[in-house]
């Protein structure tokens, strides 16, 4: 996940009100497929559950101190959100309250930033939640 640290902070700051969790999908960028530069880890492309659960704990390693769970290999998570390669969504009581782009350009930490302060402020004013 790119811009993990911001991320990270995101945790930080509202994880006494909100519970978070990554599910990891295929990789983006695996080592014998699109390779990219700047990647940071050396991950092949998953053909088995074992072999993404092992992506998943390279992952853990830098993550944020919040859940992790792993896509099936028939990438439905994936799919059903259209997540790939990376998407960020508040979902409270089975709702979709927050959507960001997909990445990585649509993917805008700062978007979720906003909408985490708007839903704080109203969260502890008292008054009824963003829709």
């Amino acid at each position: 996940m790119a811009r993990m640290s911001a991320f990270q902070r995101l945790v930080t700051k509202y994880q006494r009100d909100v519970d978070f969790l990554i599910i990891y999908i295929e990789e983006a960028h695996p080592s014998d497929g699109w390779v990219t530069t700047d990647s940071p880890y050396s991950i092949p492309k998953h053909q088995s559950l074992e072999d993404r659960v092992s992506a998943a704990r390279v992952l853990q390693q830098g993550a944020p101190s919040c859940a992790l769970v792993l896509d099936t290999m028939a990438n439905s998570s994936s799919s059903a959100y259209g997540a790939y390669f990376e998407r960020l969504y508040v979902i409270q009581s089975g709702i979709i309250m927050y959507q960001g782009g997909r990445g990585p350009d649509g993917y805008q930490v700062s978007e979720l930033r906003t909408w985490l302060e708007r839903y704080d402020e109203q969260l502890h004013s008292g008054q009824p939640r963003p829709v």
